[in-house]
């Protein structure tokens, strides 16, 4: 436990020198009476990608979820189809292999109406070197964080996902390129590296980060790319986790670049990326902690160019504990009743460049707390509250206020109860 104690608060307070707050106090506490959390799945795609399906045979899955969602502050609920996601593969022979998924957001599209997305989160060849080595080609989601390669929603708590690999780590993250995954026989570590497509700075956006930055497949600039790399370290019950990005984010030509006064190039521009996490189960017990940090040196360069206030840095850090109320009372663990609190602090804009504008409100800690029950480990309904607190709003952005606008408030809560499942 002291190794977990350590790296979360390496992320927390050395990274950012950030004050005491009942952040850091929930952190202690917690983490005196447990340990990380990996909740497993079975799914076609599990079957697939361990090489168990028959050669020449396709493969049907997927997964979605549906929660209703009740926001104190602007006393308002809403029920929503979050996802739906279709997986389909197929097995070419024991070397070659394909994974697709189409995903549909909030249950439809409609022309001039806001929600809702149609996308293809996955779509990549697999290669078999091995038994452990492959490399994968196409459309992928690179190894950063936890969240981006295990994202089915009967497997983390909460109805949402942690808002740390949401609006710092943008999960899920898939962009074009090659990767090269493996494992070693010596000792229980896994390592990947990947060459993918870089960023857009001309899409960053105030509020979010990178996030709007990703090509998603979707005519990616090639002039820039971008490096992932991860190392796994799975000794008994522990899995620790480092992973790294580093790319270009402007995908001009030189001549357009020297006019918006930023620097093209493979890796011109850059964002720069640091993650480092910890999981544990033991005994019933589950626990995850993670922290992030983001650095873009040029922020100042993208303003200029681009207006979107971009800022200089972002960080992020959860630590969550959860504990299985049935596991004493049965042999077979597909049937779970966790009950958990997570608590996640966050900063979209940490660090500012001098031609930037701060956003008290972007400056976020949540606390959520609830239950996951698994009647099998395909199926998860949920309830949980998400308490939420940020900084103060900055007067300099309101522009045009609505004269019926509430006051922003500072201290509000989310209701959430739903239903996920897999296959």
């Amino acid at each position: 436990m002291d190794l977990v104690l350590i790296s979360y608060y390496f992320c927390h307070i050395k990274l950012y020198k950030m004050k005491i707050t009942t952040f850091t106090l929930f952190s202690f506490l917690t983490l005196i009476s447990a340990g990380a959390f990996a909740q497993k799945t079975t799914t076609s795609e599990d079957s697939l990608n361990n090489n168990q399906s028959k050669t020449g045979s396709t493969t049907i899955g997927g997964y979605g979820n549906v929660f209703y969602q009740r926001n104190s502050a602007s006393q308002t609920s809403k029920l929503d189809l979050e996802r739906f996601v279709l997986f389909t593969g197929h097995k070419f022979n024991d070397r070659i292999s394909f994974f697709s998924e189409l995903e549909v957001e909030d249950a439809k599209v409609s022309g001039g109406e806001n929600g809702g997305e149609v996308a293809v989160e996955q779509a990549y060849l697999k290669f078999n070197l091995n038994a452990n080595q492959y490399i994968v080609a196409g459309l992928f989601l690179p190894r950063i964080g936890i969240l981006n390669e295990n994202h089915l929603p009967n497997t983390f708590n909460g109805n949402e996902r942690n808002y740390v690999e949401t609006f710092i780590l943008p999960s899920t993250w898939r962009e074009l390129g090659v990767g090269f995954y493996g494992s070693s026989n010596a000792i229980p570590l896994n390592y990947s590296v990947g060459l993918v497509n870089g960023l857009s700075s001309a899409m960053f956006e105030h509020g979010s980060g990178i996030r709007e930055g990703r090509f998603e497949g979707r005519n990616a600039s090639a002039n820039n790319l971008a490096l992932t790399a991860a190392l796994q370290y799975n000794p008994g019950n522990f899995k620790f986790q480092v992973s790294g990005y580093y790319g270009g984010t402007v995908g001009v030509n030189k001549l357009k670049a020297d006019s918006l006064g930023v620097t093209s190039g493979t890796f011109g521009t850059p964002v720069a990326i640091g993650e480092a996490d910890v999981q544990y189960v033991n005994n019933g017990f589950q626990v995850r902690a993670l922290g992030t940090i983001i650095s873009i040196p040029d922020a100042g360069k993208i303003n200029t160019a681009y207006a979107n206030n971009t800022p200089k840095t972002e960080y992020g850090a959860y630590l969550e504990v959860g504990y299985d109320l049935l596991h004493s009372f049965r042999s077979n663990h597909d049937k779970q009743f966790v009950v958990f609190v997570r608590d996640e602090k966050f900063d979209v804009n940490a660090s500012i460049p001098s031609n930037g504008v701060i956003d008290g409100t972007l400056n976020q800690n949540h606390v959520v707390a609830g239950f996951t029950y698994l009647p099998i480990r395909n199926v998860a309904i949920k309830a949980d509250v998400r308490i939420v607190h940020t900084g103060a709003q900055n007067p300099d952005l309101i522009i045009n206020p609505n004269p019926v606008a509430q006051p922003y408030q500072q201290n509000y809560n989310l209701v959430n109860l739903g239903v996920a499942l897999s296959f």
